[in-house]
């Protein structure tokens, strides 16, 4: 079966750049499948001449054209990249991956496509391989002159870039290749099937959590709410998708915001998310090959992606923390022992603590207060919007009714005319 043809976006843009593109179509030769390279004319092409090659678009365009079946990229001695290729060890129709497979492309966590024949996968990487053998029965490790078939058939989850993972390569390399007798990478647990009944909803939360920071949920959801981006987080907890491409990103979104908020504590993330309009079963559904669901992939990827955790201990440019007397033993540290007396400070001292703000002209509370009128008359809005969007729904489904009836009105009277003949009466009326 020829695989589909890839598209610019399903493609990282290391190769793209590179004129290193040629056509391939597969020929019999002694009743086996044997694969020929073509360049962008029709002619044969070689892994080692590079005249022969061409860019990606070229290279595309001669195959949808029909002459070639596929593209594919062509690697040399001097280029960067390294080839892992995992093979046998993926079924092509469910999608079960061999446990030790996927431990290799969660390790690498580069640019992976599944294989032409669906059984395996090939991760792409920057890197250096270590001298010795790099073959075992189901991996191989290359940097050398080599065709890479593109079928754009990205593994859900992974980079669309190829990363630098030299040290990985190195440790992958000893591991297999190193340690006395070439090792068969076969696996040690059962594979891992995405619709494996035996992995609970969300039980990889736990091996990506960031260290949290103990805010309850509702007080999650109030700073949310009363931040810079508040009306963005409301938006998006009452399920407005508006301005995303899709519902995924969507959740994303709002995946980032509990991220900060929360410090990355997944588990907590995860049962907020569940509260909101955004929620849908997809949440619950075993996506990935290492059993993983759609809600917890996502979750990993808001924690991975957020550079910054909220720590209520301390100051936050998104919210400024209400005073307290644990926060005023705390900015204490700016001021003398004479100011703490009700006595002025010693202007030779060297300020502490958070830079000086200027005072605000109303207090903190009545700050929040604010925030809180001002985040219900937001909710009113958006349900003051919505039920004008729903009349408005309404009204344009009455109107499609009545042009409806107006059709059928005037075809029934042309038939009716019709039936009747021409008559002077009608031709005068009309």
């Amino acid at each position: 079966m020829t695989p589909p043809l890839p598209t610019r976006e399903q493609l990282p843009d290391d190769l793209l750049e590179r004129a290193n593109w040629v056509g391939w179509r597969t020929r019999t030769r002694n009743g086996s499948e044997t694969t020929v390279l073509k360049d962008a004319t029709g002619g044969l092409a070689s892994v080692t001449d590079a005249s022969t090659w061409t860019t990606f678009d070229e290279a595309l365009a001669y195959a949808r054209d029909g002459p070639a079946d596929g593209v594919g990229y062509v690697f040399t001695d001097d280029d960067p990249f390294v080839v892992v290729d995992i093979g046998e060890c993926r079924d092509s129709e469910t999608g079960a991956t061999e446990r030790w497979a996927w431990e290799l492309v969660d390790r690498l966590d580069s640019h992976t496509q599944v294989n032409p024949s669906g059984t395996g996968y090939r991760i792409l990487v920057r890197g250096t391989l270590p001298s010795g053998s790099d073959r075992t029965e189901n991996l191989e490790l290359s940097d050398g002159a080599g065709f890479f078939l593109a079928t754009g058939d990205r593994l859900e989850g992974t980079s669309a870039a190829i990363a630098e993972r030299s040290d990985v390569l190195a440790a992958i390399h000893g591991a297999y290749f190193e340690a006395g007798p070439e090792p068969s990478p076969a696996p040690t647990v059962d594979s891992v099937a995405p619709d494996s009944s035996g992995v609970p909803v969300d039980a990889r939360l736990d091996e990506v959590s960031g260290p949290g920071n103990a805010l309850a949920d509702g007080e999650v959801i109030d700073r949310a709410s009363t931040a810079v981006n508040g009306v963005k987080f409301t938006h998006l907890w009452r399920g407005d998708t508006s301005g995303y491409d899709n519902h995924d990103d969507a959740d994303a979104a709002l995946c980032s915001i509990l991220a900060f908020w929360t410090a990355g504590d997944a588990r907590q993330m995860c049962r907020l998310f569940r509260d909101c309009e955004l929620f849908r079963p997809k949440w619950d559904e075993v996506a990935h090959a290492d059993g993983s669901t759609y809600g917890a992939k996502t979750v990993h990827r808001a924690i991975r992606e957020t550079s910054e955790f909220y720590d209520p201990s301390g100051w936050s440019s998104a919210v400024r923390p209400a005073t307290t007397p644990t926060d005023e033993n705390r900015r204490g540290d700016s001021r003398s022992d004479g100011a703490l007396d009700g006595q002025p400070d010693d202007s030779g001292s060297e300020p502490r603590g958070p830079p000086p703000t200027a005072a605000s002209p109303i207090g903190e509370r009545e700050a929040f207060d604010r925030f809180s009128e001002l985040r219900a008359r937001l909710d009113d809005a958006v349900d003051e919007n919505q039920q004008l969007r729903d009349e408005l729904d309404a009204e344009r489904e009455r109107r499609r009714d009545l042009e409806a009836r107006g059709r059928d009105g005037e075809a029934g009277e042309r038939d009716e005319k019709a039936g009747r003949g021409w008559s002077l009466f009608d031709w005068l009326r009309s």
